[in-house]
């Protein structure tokens, strides 16, 4: 086996969905680790506020390339340079990997320099969560990019095994994936703030597989005020209406986490989730977690959150009343989520990551058990 020592990796991210949080994050775990990482970022440009984050981060240097992502191209001929624009960067910055976020990155990339590729979501997963069905001939081809860049990877890591099960029911493929949990950094001086008695839910609300309406519907006979933070309007124009919740549109993240360690209650109602960041989040910083019963929550949080039926508003304003008149079982419950998240640390995630690294560079394919974050 080849020894191999991987300290700069390019990792490529965007301004536009979670992805930016995780890179961000593990970057920072990265950097204590002395790995120094140059992201590279492809999509809508970030705003002031997003760039100054990044800066701000030392070991980490952001980039922005003149390239779409792959759910956002006008046409999938769009994205025919973006594997000479990751080569391109990969050479002009002395990189000694390549992490992904995007699995139709890897499609047709040619590069001697190893390639870890992180499935975060992908359309064909979310098409059969959301839909309930296998997705439409006519977006085959997008679909096969993205196999093509899971087949092509030295590595694939996943947040969850529930995101594992769906990638291999969606493409049929047996490949392994080594499943690393999701992290984000603790923010104390944000996180000790009085709790409040409000509810919060903070996502991408455009995303139909957020089941925004379910809150909203919901929200009408909870007795506690529901907050919503994220975006309404979608990158096509797409605007989603709500009328039962305090909307406050898409907020910095910082301003988010200030509104999860003052919320007594976070609900996610997602009908699709990989692995949920803003239920770690909001566990991080004390909240009661009420969320929808799909298979990723069950795996990241069973026994320490409430679970409702994504398709009942009616049972989900009953899990938030009955919590909002129950404060024992509410702190019981806030306790439990703030244990389960000091275990889905930064650390453990960056170490992980580093070791998945060191196998894709010595060329050892990883199997699915080897990094597994238990929780």
């Amino acid at each position: 086996m080849r020894v191999v020592s991987v300290r700069r990796v390019l990792m490529t991210c965007d301004a536009v969905g979670g992805v930016w949080r995780y890179a961000l994050d593990l970057s920072r775990g990265l950097a204590e680790r002395d790995l120094e990482v140059i992201l590279l970022g492809l999509g809508p440009e970030p705003s002031a506020h997003q760039r100054a984050e990044a800066d701000a981060l030392p070991g980490v240097t952001l980039t922005w390339c003149d390239a779409p992502l792959d759910w956002l191209a006008p046409s999938l001929d769009r994205l025919s340079a973006v594997p000479d624009s990751l080569a391109r960067a990969a050479g002009e910055h002395g990189v000694d990997l390549l992490h992904l976020n995007l699995p139709s990155q890897a499609a047709d990339l040619v590069t001697d320099r190893p390639v870890v590729v992180a499935s975060h979501s992908c359309l064909a997963t979310w098409w059969r969560a959301v839909r309930g069905e296998p997705l439409p001939a006519a977006w085959g081809r997008q679909a096969g990019l993205t196999q093509a860049g899971l087949e092509r990877a030295d590595a694939v890591v996943v947040p969850t095994r529930a995101h594992a099960d769906a990638v291999r029911a969606c493409y049929g493929m047996a490949i392994g994936m080594d499943v690393v949990s999701n992290a984000v950094v603790p923010q104390p001086e944000i996180e000790d703030a009085a709790k409040e008695p409000f509810v919060v839910a903070a996502a991408r609300w455009w995303d139909d597989g957020k089941n925004v309406g379910l809150i909203d519907r919901a929200a009408a006979d909870a007795e506690w005020p529901v907050v919503l933070a994220g975006a309404l309007t979608g990158p096509d124009g797409r605007v989603v209406d709500v009328g039962n919740v305090r909307a406050l549109g898409a907020q910095p993240g910082d301003e988010v986490r200030r509104l999860m360690a003052r919320a007594e209650i976070l609900v996610s109602p997602s009908l699709y989730e990989p692995f949920g960041l803003a239920a770690l989040e909001a566990a991080s910083a004390g909240s009661a977690l009420v969320l929808s019963d799909i298979p990723t929550y069950r795996e990241l949080w069973n026994g320490a959150a409430r679970f409702v039926d994504p398709a009942d508003p009616s049972g989900l304003a009953l899990a938030l009343n009955e919590l909002a008149h129950a404060p024992q079982q509410r702190a019981s419950l806030q306790q439990a989520a703030s244990q389960r998240a000091h275990r889905l640390s930064i650390r453990r995630q960056a170490k992980a990551m580093a070791a998945v690294y060191e196998r894709a560079a010595a060329s050892q394919r990883p199997s699915l058990a080897a990094l597994t974050v238990a929780v």
